[in-house]
């Protein structure tokens, strides 16, 4: 056995270890770079932070599992978390997280997803209808902007019962909150020396400011849930959203769940909810855009499912979508929105034939099998048939699922998983059903940029559409 001092790594300073060789916003990619010089295992520091990164997928996959008993969220994420007031499921702990778990998957299971279905058609129609002016317009939509504001609308109507609709609103909307939120926690939770706690910047002043408005909506979306379980007592025996089971348990007088636990999940929900899922269909969407004939072929099978209307109408459709959910699959693998996952040792332990003690800090690279010739054959191209039934996506090393994990795996799987691909489904169906993309273009028409806060972003992304012509045969996007 080894130990975690007998790791190669990049040189560093002393005192400082790594920390000015690492730009924050391109983490990932750093760390990628250093796993093609040092390998499927080195180690890192920054000042008094030594971190053990991990890259072969079956290591990683084995770390994922071994939650919650092996490994847990950082202590300092929980901590940063909490002070920022969403110390919800996403960075829970122990005893915490096992008492909320089971009330968010059942709050997100494709029962209640299929149940909220027409909600969901409604809000994608919005979109539809937000995108279909820009085109009459001639305007470049701010794709992750208005792809926010969907899943933000989605989050709320499913997890909150509130139809806050922010897709139609020329107010300012609760998002212009929620995107100042995960950079101060990716900037928190790497920070070197944690001033916060002693001193107030200007930033740390607006960050205050946000954080407060974005109490105001979470407590009146609980004040709206208690509203209703008054007016309809039946619901507190069969919830009909995960508020609503929340607020529930909470009142209940030998449950566990408290105020915090609530307030903390409504905005861990509208945190997650925005930025995983509208990042992905971003990174989709690009995708698509600069792959013509994939789709095509999207656009083909999406305009003989929904037969003549302009988006899904009926939840059976989204099952016949088969390539459109390959081409998200595809996506993910290529433009993981998580590509960087840090634990933390909970006791002694060893990780492939390293001994780590407890408290290590072990960081999975999610992309590196993802893109590796090993696992996939053309690993740097975007080929959606990989994941189609039939298409052995993967070589001897496992099943493509178990090589790119976009979700991650084991106990803490994303319980959201199922409404992302759901969200997802219904976005791109609508885009390739109604328009023609004419383009997908970064800033200056520069090569687009990846951005890590806790999830990773394409860097400004705008659209063009065309209002789609009925009377021709398929969708045939620019090239470009």
């Amino acid at each position: 056995m080894r130990r975690i001092r007998d790791l190669p790594g990049p040189r560093g300073l002393p005192l400082l270890g790594n920390a000015l060789q690492i730009d924050r916003a391109r983490l990932h990619q750093i760390a990628e770079q250093w796993a093609r010089e040092y390998g499927e295992m080195f180690r890192f520091r920054v000042a008094t932070r030594e971190f053990v990164v991990v890259s072969n997928p079956n290591t990683v996959a084995a770390l994922l599992r071994d939650r919650p008993d092996g490994f847990a969220r950082t202590a300092r994420l929980s901590q940063t978390a909490g002070e920022l007031g969403f110390a919800g499921l996403f960075t829970a702990n122990g005893a915490s997280w096992k008492r909320q778990r089971p009330m968010v998957l059942d709050g997100l299971d494709p029962t209640h997803i299929k149940a909220f279905f027409p909600t969901l058609v409604r809000v994608t129609q919005r979109l539809e209808r937000r995108w279909r002016r820009a085109s009459a317009a001639g305007e470049a939509i701010d794709l992750q902007a208005d792809l926010m504001r969907f899943t933000v609308d989605v989050t709320a109507g499913l997890a909150f019962g509130s139809d806050i609709n922010t897709l139609e609103s020329d107010e300012e909307v609760i998002q212009a909150h929620l995107d100042k939120v995960f950079p101060a926690l990716a900037r928190r939770l790497y920070a070197s020396v944690r001033y916060w706690h002693y001193v107030r910047l200007p930033a740390d002043r607006e960050l205050d400011r946000h954080l407060a408005a974005l109490r105001i909506a979470v407590d009146g979306f609980i004040a709206q849930a208690r509203r209703r379980l008054a007016e309809r007592p039946e619901l507190r025996a069969n919830p009909s959203n995960l508020i609503e089971a929340m607020v529930v348990a909470r009142d209940r007088g030998e449950s566990a769940v408290t105020d915090e636990d609530v307030r903390g999940n409504v905005f861990t929900m509208l945190m997650a909810g925005e930025d995983t899922t509208a990042n992905s269909l971003a990174w989709t969407i690009w995708l698509l855009h600069r792959h013509p004939e994939a789709a095509r072929r999207a656009a083909e099978q999406t305009r003989s499912v929904l037969a003549g209307d302009t988006a899904a109408t009926r939840f059976e459709q989204l099952g016949e979508l088969e390539f459109l959910e390959a081409c998200a699959h595809e996506a993910m693998r290529l433009k993981p929105v998580a590509p960087v996952n840090t634990l933390q040792a909970v006791r002694d332990t060893t990780v492939g034939d390293v001994l780590v003690p407890a408290g290590t800090l072990v960081m999975c690279l999610m992309r590196p099998a993802a893109v590796d010739a090993r696992y996939f054959a053309d690993p740097q191209d975007f080929v959606p048939q990989r994941w189609l039934p039939g298409a052995g996506p993967a070589q001897a090393a496992g099943s493509a699922k178990r090589i790119s994990m976009p979700f991650g795996a084991g106990p803490r799987i994303c319980p959201g998983r199922y409404l992302a691909l759901a969200e997802m489904k219904m976005v791109l169906a609508m885009l390739l059903g109604a328009f023609d993309i004419e383009s997908v273009i970064a800033p200056r028409g520069r090569p687009v940029q990846e951005r890590l806060t806790l999830t990773m972003s394409p860097v400004g992304l705008r659209m063009r559409l065309r209002v789609q012509d009925a009377a021709r045969p398929a969708h045939r996007p620019s090239a470009g």
